[in-house]
């Protein structure tokens, strides 16, 4: 199925979508060894896209985790005020 090459990369863990259109833009991106630019398509299942002449992977399973939160943890990767966060369990 045909997606936007942003959301393939950032799919496969590589980028943020962002920073995949920096990518796309800059030239490093390539698929079927066809340099892309930003708005291309791509299969994600078929094609071969590249960055920076690696290729890019698709992951073989997700994992995904559910965790019921703690009283007194924050949902958020970094905290000024100290609190303890998810991160760590």
């Amino acid at each position: 199925m045909k997606s936007r090459l942003q959301k393939i990369l950032s799919e496969r863990g590589v980028c943020s979508r962002r920073k995949a259109e920096e990518y796309i833009k800059s030239g490093a991106v390539k698929v079927n060894g066809i340099t892309a630019s930003l708005g291309d398509s791509a299969d994600d299942e078929s094609d071969e896209i590249t960055l920076f002449g690696k290729r890019i992977e698709r992951p073989d399973k997700k994992t995904y985790l559910m965790l019921n939160k703690p009283r007194g943890y924050v949902t958020t990767m970094s905290d000024e005020m100290g609190r303890p966060q998810v991160s760590s369990l």
